[in-house]
């Protein structure tokens, strides 16, 4: 077995752009659930809106990257908007289920042929890079050291994406620090408490599903910089990963998403590289696709191991996890 090209492969996911676009959406899925206690499945809806705004808006439209851009996170304010007017009311479990068929109805959406126009349906979108690219402030060339070179354009992108990562923890750090954070922390604990004591508890929910769902755009933004907008990206087994990172880091606290995207990111580029080889190597009784296929039953069993032995994650804390009384 290679084991330096597995050890490469392995570590340039530390600084990999999926890693930075997934520790945003998990950032705003901690706002969601950490602190506003709000079971949130569809962030793969908000992650799509924000990748697919982005793009449309600039070839479409021919609108500026940037301007773009704030298009992408106003799309999502907006169906955060839109989706919690019926469903914030409802109770955690019923809420769950409503969102992971509103995010399944955003998917669909942009792979019918009726907006094929704007949408290319499921081909995807492309082309949309050069009003990104021309802002790059790095000239040609090369940077970086062993498993982290990159060339100019792969450095832009993830010096952009960390730039937003931590504006986005800045952001969260700040909220819940202020009057505003308390609340919704105290929404999460008892919400008829909250009720009690004159707060619009409807309203603090449906802030917290806004600021939560802009930032999981602004992930869906930088996760289609590199590459392309392909709605096939957004199936609800993205969902699940942001959750399984969430609850690997620490579902209430700030740095944990960033964390937990870290870690899970880099276990499964190990096991993706790892476990083939050895089904090569004669070593698992298997084929190289089922060894590929492998990987997810191991991050699910220490998924379940994490739940039950550790609940509020790496960073989290045991009595801020209202699930573990």
């Amino acid at each position: 077995m290679d084991w330096g090209a597995i050890l490469s492969n392995t570590l340039s996911y530390i600084l990999s752009p999926v890693t930075i676009a997934y520790a945003l959406a998990a950032t705003g899925l901690a706002v969601h659930f950490g602190y506003a206690g709000l079971l949130n499945f569809g962030m793969a809806g908000f992650m799509a809106l924000g990748g697919y705004g982005y793009a449309i808006s600039v070839l479409s439209f021919g609108i500026p990257w940037w301007i773009a851009m704030i298009i992408g996170l106003l799309a999502a304010a907006l169906f955060a908007v839109i989706l919690g007017i019926p469903t914030l009311r409802l109770r955690s479990d019923y809420l769950a289920i409503v969102t992971i068929a509103a995010a399944e109805i955003v998917r669909l959406l942009f792979t019918t042929q009726v907006f094929d126009q704007f949408t290319n349906s499921a081909d995807g979108l492309g082309g949309y890079h050069e009003g990104f690219r021309a802002a790059n402030p790095f000239p040609p060339g090369q940077y970086g050291w062993g498993p982290w070179t990159f060339n100019e354009t792969g450095l832009w992108v993830r010096v952009f994406g960390l730039l937003m990562l931590a504006l986005a923890i800045l952001l969260v750090w700040s909220l819940m620090r202020s009057p505003w954070g308390r609340v919704l922390k105290g929404i999460r604990e008892d919400e008829d408490a909250v009720r009690s004591l004159g707060k619009n508890v409807f309203a603090y929910k449906m802030q917290a599903l806004v600021v939560g769902g802009c930032i999981g755009a602004m992930g869906g933004i930088v996760y289609v910089l590199p590459s392309a907008v392909v709605p096939s990206s957004y199936t609800t087994s993205l969902t699940f990963f942001l959750w399984t990172i969430l609850l690997l880091g620490g579902a209430a606290t700030v740095f944990g998403p960033s964390l937990g995207a870290v870690i899970f990111w880099v276990v499964i580029a190990l096991l993706g590289n790892l476990l083939p080889e050895m089904a090569d190597a004669g070593i698992l009784p298997m084929t190289a696709i089922q060894a590929g296929t492998l990987r997810y039953i191991l991050v699910g069993v220490a998924l379940m191991l994490l739940v039950i032995f550790r609940p509020q994650g790496i960073l989290g804390d045991k009595r801020e996890m209202t699930f573990v009384k």
